[in-house]
C-alpha cells in the first residue's frame, strides 16, 4: 500500500470538460475554455448533460447535493492503470503520485484533472507500464458494462499479440510443507539483544537508553517456561517516542532465528498493523518470514469474485468487480480491508460491494473450491505456520488460541501491542449474542439459499454431498440438522417480528424481546433514533416460555450437528478409497466450521437457560433492539462476562509460554497512587490473576519534553448542550490554529451538527474540513487525506482517538467536545458495581485512559508542538493526571484559548509555553 508508480512526464491536458467542487465553491473548465467559478446549480446542470472529469465522485456529489452525479472519475482510472498502488484521493495527492505540478488553489484543479487523465492514458502506451498484463482483457469486460472510461482507454491500450495470463491463471499456488518442529529452548543474552537493537536501528544512530532498557526487559518473555500453564508475562508501559516497536522486535527476531519458532505480534487497529509491517522490513527486509494475518472476512474470496464477474453483480457493482480483479492480479496478499486495495475504491461503488467479495458468511467450501490452491486466505494461514513473525489482531489471536487444533497456528509467544485494548477485544470475542442477524446466518449456513435468492451460498447437504452418499448416518444427521434449522429466522424475519407475525420459535423469542424491551423503555421516546436495552431480569411467564421453546429448538439443531461432526471424524480416521487430499481438506474445513457453530449454539442455549435460573454473578445478560436513524435493524439477547479476562486467561495465557502487553497507557495514573497501586488495575486487566501468575511490570517514560511541546487548555465558557456555541468554538479554534486539528466527539449527531455549521466557512478560509459519518470516505483514507494536508482538519469519534499516527505539522491541535464519559449501559453498570474501589473509580479509570489515548495523538516526534483543548466547564481536577507529568494545564475562556493558539501559530516568544503555571503536588502544572 506504500508503493506508488514512478513519476512520469505529463503530456498535454486531455481536452474533456472537468469539474471540481468543495465546501467553498465549484470550478468548471469546458473544452478549450479557461476555468470559471460557477454556482452549484450550473455545475449540476452541466454534469447532468455532459460527461465531466471529476475526482472522487461520491465526495463531489455530497458537496453539490446531487447524489446522481456520474462522470469520468480519475480515481477509477487510476485504479485500473495502477492497481494495488497507493494514492491520496485529493488533487494534491494525485499530483504527487503522478509527478505533476500541485495546484496552488481550487481554480487550478480542473486543469490538473485534465493533465492527470492525459498522463494516465499516455502511461498505458509506455513500455515500462508494470501492470500491463491483463489490462486489455479486463477492458473488454468493462466495455461490455459501459464503463465510462472504456471508450477513452480503448484508444490507448493495444490488443496484445498473445493471449494474456489473466487473474486466475496468473495467481501463484501455495504449496504444502512439512510440519514445523517445536521451537528450540533458547535463553537470550542481554548483550545479543542490545546488539540486535543497534543493528536494526542503524549502527551509529543515537542510542536511546529507554529503548535499550525496554528491549532488555522484553527479552524476558522468550525464556523457557518453568511450569505448565504459567507463561512468562511482562506488562510494559512505554511512553510515546520510546521506540517500543523495534524494542520488542529486537529480541523477537533473535529468538525466532535461534529457536526456529514463531512470534505473534497482536494489534487492535489496522493502522498499527501497517506500521508494524513497515518496521519489520528493517529486520527481515521483504522476506516472506513476516506475515500479516487477519480474520478471513478481510480477504478477497476468489470464488465470490468469479461469481461476480460471471453475472453475480450488476450495474456499478459489476464494474467494481472488474477493477477488483485487476487489483487481485497484483496484490501482495489479497487483503481488502486495510491492505493494498485502495480504501477509497469501495466508497466509489458503495462499500458493501467490497464486503460481498469477502467471506463474511462462513460459506467457504475449502478444497471444494476450484481456486483453493490459489486462495489468499489459505496462503496466509500456511505462510504464518512457517513465519518468524506473524502480525495479527487481538481477536484473531484469541480465536486461534480458543479454536486452534493445529499446534503450528497456536500462538505461544505473543506481544500484545496496544495492550490497553486487550480487555475490550476479549469482551467481544468471548461474548454470546443471540440476535436475528446472527440466527439467520446460521440458518443459511445449514439450509442454503432461500427460494428466489441469488448468490452461490450452499447448505450442508450441497457442501457434503459425497459424504452423504457414502455414509448413511452422516446423511441422516445432515437431514435432521436441515429440518431443525427451519426453526431459525428466515428471509423477511424482521418485518414479520415488527408486524407481530413471527414464524418459528426463534422469531417468537425475538418478538418477545422487542415487546419487553420497548415496554421497559424509560426514555419517553427521547432516544427514538437509537437502540434500546433492558436487563434480562424479572421476566414474565410468557417470555420464559418463549425462551425455553427457543432453547429446545436450538438443542434439536445442535445434536445432529454433533453427530455429523463425529461421522466426519470417523471418515477421517478410516478414509474410503475415493477420499483424496482435497477431499480430506474439505472435510477438515467442514469439521472446523461445525465445531465453532456447535459451540455458538451451546452458548445461546446457556444464555436462554440462565433466564429461568439463578443469577450468575460472573455474567451480564440483557435484551436490546438495535436502531440507526430511527430504523430497527436487529434485536436479541446478549451475554458478556463481567471480567472477560477470565476466559482470556484460560484460552490464551494458559497455553502460552511468553506474553507481553505493552502500550503507552496500561496504568491508571490516579494522582494518589504509588508505584504498586498504579499497576493493580493493569495486572487485574491482564488476566494474570486467573492463572495465578505474577507478571513483571516496567514503565518507560517518554523522551518528549511535554512542558515545552504541549499545552492542555480546559475551556470553561462553552455551555453543555449548546450546539451553536460548540460549533462556534470549533470553528474559531481551527481558524486560530490554521487547520491541523483533530476534533473528537462522543456522539455522531453532535459531530454532524458541528460539521454542518462550520464546513463551508472553513473551506472559504482555505481550511478543508473532513468528517467521519459525513463524508463518503472510509476512515483510513480520511486519515491519509488529513495527514497529507497541514491545512486540513478532521472530525471523528472513537476510531480516531487512538491508533492514528499523524506526526509533524499536520496535527497540531486536538479538540475534545467534552469529557469522554462512559456510556451508561447495562454492561457498564454491572462492571461499576464489580469494581473493588467503587463506581467512580471505575469511571475515572476509563475517562483517564480515553484522555491519555487522545492526548497521545498530539505529540508523535521530538519536533512536534501543539495544544490539547477540552470544551468542558466541569472538568474534574482528579482526571488531569491522565496527561504526562509536566504538561502545562490551563483553565481559561475560549477567548484566552484562542489568544494562546494564535501566539503559538505565529511563533510569538511570549507563547503560553514560556509562562509558568502553578504545579500540582504530583508535578503536573496547572494554570
Amino acid at each position: 500500500m506504500d508503493d506508488a508508480p514512478a513519476p512520469y512526464a505529463p503530456p498535454a491536458a486531455l481536452d474533456l470538460p472537468a469539474l471540481h467542487a468543495n465546501h467553498s465553491g465549484c470550478w468548471l473548465r469546458m473544452r478549450g475554455c479557461a476555468t470559471n467559478a460557477v454556482g452549484k446549480g450550473e455545475a449540476i446542470v452541466t454534469a447532468a448533460d455532459t460527461p465531466l472529469l471529476i475526482l472522487n465522485a461520491p465526495l463531489v456529489a455530497s458537496r453539490l447535493g446531487y447524489p446522481d452525479l456520474s462522470g469520468l472519475d480519475l480515481l477509477e482510472l487510476y485504479a485500473f492503470v495502477h492497481p494495488a498502488c497507493f494514492v491520496v484521493p485529493t488533487p494534491k495527492g494525485l499530483a504527487q503520485a503522478l509527478g505533476l505540478a500541485q495546484p496552488t488553489g481550487d481554480a487550478d484543479v480542473p486543469l490538473l484533472l485534465q493533465q492527470a487523465a492525459a498522463a494516465l492514458l499516455a502511461h498505458c502506451g509506455a513500455p515500462d507500464w508494470a501492470e500491463r498484463e491483463g489490462a486489455w482483457t479486463a477492458l473488454q469486460g468493462l466495455a461490455k458494462l459501459r464503463w465510462s472510461w472504456a471508450p477513452v482507454l480503448a484508444t490507448a491500450i493495444e490488443k496484445p499479440a498473445r493471449a494474456e495470463r489473466w487473474l486466475f491463471s496468473r495467481l501463484p499456488e501455495w504449496e504444502e510443507t512439512a510440519e514445523r518442529p517445536q521451537p528450540a529452548q533458547v535463553d537470550l543474552l542481554q548483550a545479543d539483544v542490545l546488539g540486535q537493537l543497534d543493528h536494526i536501528t542503524g549502527h551509529g544512530s543515537e542510542a536511546r537508553q529507554g529503548q535499550q532498557d525496554y528491549a532488555a526487559r522484553a527479552a524476558h518473555i522468550f525464556a523457557p517456561r518453568t511450569a505448565r500453564g504459567a507463561p512468562h508475562m511482562l506488562l510494559a508501559e512505554a511512553g510515546t517516542g520510546t521506540g517500543k516497536t523495534l524494542g520488542y522486535l529486537a529480541p523477537a527476531s533473535l529468538w525466532a532465528h535461534a529457536s526456529g519458532g514463531t512470534v505473534w505480534v497482536s494489534t487492535y487497529t489496522k493502522a498499527l498493523q501497517r506500521q508494524l509491517r513497515r518496521e519489520a522490513r528493517r529486520v527481515w527486509g521483504d522476506s516472506n518470514r513476516v506475515v500479516v494475518r487477519k480474520g478471513r472476512e478481510n480477504y478477497l474470496c476468489l470464488l465470490n469474485l468469479e461469481d461476480a464477474l460471471q453475472g453475480g453483480f450488476g450495474g456499478r457493482a459489476a464494474i467494481l468487480a472488474q477493477l477488483v480483479a485487476r487489483w487481485a492480479a497484483y496484490t501482495q496478499d489479497g487483503d481488502m480491508i486495510g491492505g493494498d486495495l485502495p480504501g477509497w475504491l469501495g466508497t466509489l461503488f458503495r462499500q458493501r460491494g467490497i464486503t460481498s467479495l469477502t467471506d463474511r458468511r462462513g460459506e467457504c467450501v475449502y478444497a471444494g473450491c476450484p481456486h483453493y490452491r490459489k486462495c489468499f486466505i489459505e496462503r496466509s494461514a500456511r505462510a504464518s505456520a512457517e513465519a518468524d513473525l506473524v502480525i495479527a489482531n487481538h481477536a484473531l489471536v484469541m480465536v486461534n488460541a480458543a479454536r486452534g487444533k493445529d499446534v503450528a497456528l497456536r500462538p505461544t509467544r505473543i506481544v500484545f501491542d496496544e495492550g490497553h485494548h486487550v480487555f475490550e477485544a476479549a469482551d467481544s470475542t468471548f461474548s454470546a449474542d443471540l440476535t436475528g442477524a446472527e440466527a439467520i446466518e446460521l440458518r443459511r449456513w445449514v439450509i442454503g439459499p432461500e427460494k428466489g435468492s441469488k448468490g452461490r451460498r450452499r447448505g450442508l447437504s450441497a457442501r457434503l454431498a459425497d459424504v452423504a452418499s457414502y455414509d448413511e448416518a452422516g446423511a441422516r444427521a445432515i437431514a435432521a440438522a436441515r429440518e431443525a434449522a427451519e426453526a431459525l429466522p428466515g428471509d423477511g424475519w424482521l418485518q414479520r417480528v415488527v408486524e407481530g407475525e413471527p414464524s418459528g420459535e426463534i422469531e417468537q423469542l425475538l418478538a418477545a424481546v422487542r415487546a419487553t424491551t420497548f415496554a421497559r423503555d424509560e426514555s419517553g421516546g427521547q432516544e427514538a433514533g437509537y437502540g434500546v436495552e433492558t436487563e434480562a431480569a424479572s421476566l414474565d411467564g410468557p417470555f420464559i416460555e418463549a425462551a425455553l421453546a427457543a432453547g429446545e429448538a436450538l438443542a434439536r439443531l445442535r445434536k445432529p450437528l454433533i453427530q455429523l461432526g463425529l461421522r466426519l471424524e470417523a471418515i477421517m480416521d478410516e478414509p474410503p478409497d475415493w477420499l483424496d487430499g482435497q477431499g480430506r481438506a474439505r472435510i477438515e474445513g467442514a469439521r472446523s466450521s461445525l465445531t465453532w457453530r456447535v459451540d455458538l449454539i451451546a452458548a445461546w442455549e446457556a444464555l436462554l437457560a440462565r433466564l429461568s435460573g439463578p443469577v450468575d454473578p460472573g455474567f451480564v445478560d440483557w435484551l436490546a433492539v438495535d436502531r440507526a436513524d430511527g430504523r430497527e435493524y436487529d434485536m436479541g439477547l446478549h451475554r458478556r462476562w463481567v471480567d472477560p479476562m477470565q476466559p482470556f486467561a484460560a484460552t490464551v495465557l494458559n497455553g502460552a509460554h511468553g506474553v507481553m502487553m505493552t502500550s503507552a497507557t496500561l496504568r491508571d495514573r490516579a494522582g494518589d497512587a504509588d508505584w504498586d497501586q498504579s499497576w493493580e488495575g493493569a495486572v487485574a486487566r491482564s488476566g494474570a490473576p486467573h492463572i495465578e501468575v505474577a507478571p513483571e511490570v516496567a514503565a518507560f517514560e517518554s523522551p518528549f519534553d511535554y512542558a515545552n511541546q504541549a499545552e492542555v487548555l480546559i475551556v470553561t465558557d462553552i455551555p453543555r448542550g449548546d450546539i451553536p456555541a460548540l460549533a462556534g468554538a470549533y470553528g474559531q479554534l481551527i481558524e486560530a490554529s490554521g487547520g491541523g486539528a483533530l476534533g473528537l466527539f462522543t456522539a455522531i449527531r453532535r459531530l454532524r451538527a458541528v460539521h454542518g455549521r462550520i464546513a463551508d466557512r472553513m473551506a472559504r478560509n482555505g481550511l478543508p474540513l473532513y468528517a467521519q459519518h459525513v463524508d463518503p470516505i472510509d476512515t483510513g483514507t480520511l486519515v491519509d487525506i488529513f495527514r497529507d494536508d497541514p491545512h486540513a482538519s478532521l472530525l471523528g469519534t472513537d476510531a480516531l482517538r487512538d491508533g492514528v499516527d499523524v506526526p509533524g505539522d499536520s496535527l497540531r491541535l486536538v479538540i475534545m467536545e467534552q469529557v469522554p464519559w462512559p456510556k451508561p449501559s447495562i454492561l457498564h453498570r454491572a462492571r461499576r458495581l464489580a469494581h473493588p474501589q467503587g463506581g467512580q473509580a471505575h469511571d475515572d479509570r476509563i475517562i483517564r485512559a480515553r484522555l491519555a489515548q487522545a492526548f497521545g495523538r498530539l505529540i508523535r516526534g521530538r519536533g512536534d508542538r501543539g495544544h490539547f483543548v477540552v470544551l468542558s466547564a466541569a472538568f474534574p481536577s482528579r482526571l488531569l493526571t491522565a496527561f504526562p507529568a509536566g504538561t502545562p494545564v490551563v483553565r481559561c475562556t475560549l477567548s484566552e484559548a484562542l489568544q494562546r493558539l494564535r501566539a503559538h501559530a505565529s511563533g510569538d516568544a511570549s507563547s503560553p509555553q514560556s509562562e509558568s503555571p502553578a504545579q500540582s503536588p504530583d508535578g503536573r502544572q496547572f494554570g
